[in-house]
C-alpha cells in the first residue's frame, strides 16, 4: 500500500499537489490550469471545469452537477450533494466531510493519470460545493 501526500498552499486554501504531480494556477492564482501534464479546460465563462486532459466533463440538462467525466458515470448519495462514486472508484469521506489529506492506494503502487484525474476531480468538485 502507497500513500501519496496531497499539498496545499500556506494557507490551506488551495490544492499544489498530488503526490508527485504538481497542480499550476492561472496568473491571479484563483483557477488551476495544468494537473501535471495535463491541461485544464473551463467553459466560456470560466466558472465551469468542461475536460481534464481528454475528458471531456458533462453536465446534468441544469448544469449544476456533472454526471459524466469522460466515459465515467458519477453516482451521488441520495439527496444528491455528495459525490459517491466515480467510475471504478468508491468515495468515502471522513465523518465530518473535511478534505482528505492523504491517499492510500493498494493497486497499483504508483498514481496513474486515471487515480490523478479522479482525485483531482474529486477534491475540485469538494471544493467547489463549499465555496
Amino acid at each position: 500500500m502507497s500513500a501519496y501526500e496531497l499539498t496545499y498552499d500556506g494557507l490551506g486554501a488551495r490544492l499544489r499537489s498530488i503526490g508527485p504531480v504538481r497542480i499550476d494556477y492561472d496568473r491571479l492564482g484563483n483557477r488551476p490550469r495544468t494537473l501535471g501534464v495535463l491541461n485544464l479546460e473551463y467553459d466560456r465563462g470560466g466558472s465551469r471545469l468542461r475536460m481534464i486532459g481528454e475528458a471531456t466533463i458533462e453536465y446534468d440538462r441544469l448544469g449544476n452537477r456533472p454526471r459524466t467525466l469522460g466515459a465515467w458515470e458519477l453516482g451521488y448519495d441520495r439527496l444528491g450533494s455528495r459525490l459517491r462514486r466515480l467510475g471504478p472508484f468508491q468515495l468515502d469521506y471522513d465523518r465530518l466531510g473535511n478534505r482528505p489529506r492523504r491517499v492510500l492506494l493498494t493497486e497499483p503502487d504508483e498514481l496513474t493519470e486515471d487515480h490523478v484525474r479522479a482525485l483531482f476531480f474529486v477534491l475540485y468538485e469538494h471544493t467547489r460545493g463549499t465555496d
